[in-house]
């Protein structure tokens, strides 16, 4: 007859050995860990029209690798991004500006360098603007390319809307006031400035140097004219050498939620540098 107690060894020896098998528990700790790791809610941007593709890529990184994470972007210009940030209409700003005085009371977190660009339609044989005949150009003091060495063909002014910080750029760069402009064609986004440019033999224009190279590499049908002698190049950008520069921040109050500073600190670092390259534009180095 089998003892009792020889029958029990093999299942408690059994028992024994499937316990060792098992993982530990989770201590308290850890488990609280693992929880502020698991990012969730959503997130609107708002604001600039340059900055806002390179966002929706990073954006799209960013909810794969936190599913319960959902980010919505808007644009409008760098001026709305601020204003919807101020009113908590947006939980974080995209500008391709530096914030200005009266914007201290935010925090710009820089993203990326871009410089702006003066475009041609690719017909235009024109090599290079000087200061004052771009000046000229846009108060309407030459009207005519054939008055720069050009064809016989009126110049058509393509200008940018308030509140875009192309615009702003431009006008500090070139020193000139808003309202001396005679533009013949508004825009907002950099888009409608080159299907403009791209479409009219004697239009000229200013964009992002990012969208322009991207566009122009496509096949859009614009030029980029060199700017006192440095070509208009992401390169040129890089080296600090193209005068007409900028930085692209993303901003937010003294006070943004933790899911909002976890995605800037993620846009900014080296893992989405590939991204930034690949939009022309120059990564920042924190």
């Amino acid at each position: 007859m089998t003892s009792p107690l020889r029958s029990f060894l093999p299942l408690a020896l059994m028992l024994a050995a499937l316990a060792g098998c098992r993982p530990p528990a989770e201590s308290a700790g850890e488990a609280e860990r693992s929880a502020a790791n698991r990012l969730e809610g959503r997130l609107l941007l708002s604001g600039s029209s340059t900055v806002a593709p390179l966002v929706s890529e990073i954006a799209a990184r960013f909810e794969a690798m936190h599913p319960g994470v959902r980010i919505d972007i808007q644009t409008g210009g760098s001026g709305k991004g601020i204003a919807d940030v101020r009113a908590a209409q947006a939980d974080i700003g995209m500008t391709s500006r530096p914030l200005k005085e009266d914007e201290q009371d935010l925090v710009a977190h820089r993203l990326a360098t871009d410089g702006v660009a003066l475009i041609v339609q690719a017909s235009n044989p024109i090599p290079e603007l000087t200061r004052q005949q771009v000046i000229d150009i846009y108060t309407g003091a030459i009207d005519d390319w054939s008055r720069l060495g050009g064809a016989a063909l009126p110049i058509q002014v393509v200008h940018k809307a308030e509140g875009r910080a192309t615009l702003e750029v431009f006008l500090a760069h070139f020193e000139i006031d808003n309202t001396a402009i005679r533009p013949d064609v508004i825009v907002g986004e950099n888009a409608q400035a080159i299907l403009a440019v791209a479409g009219s033999p004697g239009a000229i224009g200013y964009v992002s140097i990012g969208s322009a190279e991207t566009e122009a590499r496509l096949g859009a049908a614009i030029r980029l004219l060199p700017l006192d002698g440095i070509p208009a190049t992401s390169d040129e950008v890089a080296a600090e050498r193209f005068p007409m520069s900028r930085s692209l921040n993303l901003v937010v109050t003294s006070e943004p939620s933790p899911l909002a500073l976890a995605f800037i600190d993620y846009a900014r670092s080296e893992a989405v540098h590939d991204l930034v390259r690949e939009a022309y534009f120059v990564p920042s180095t924190r």
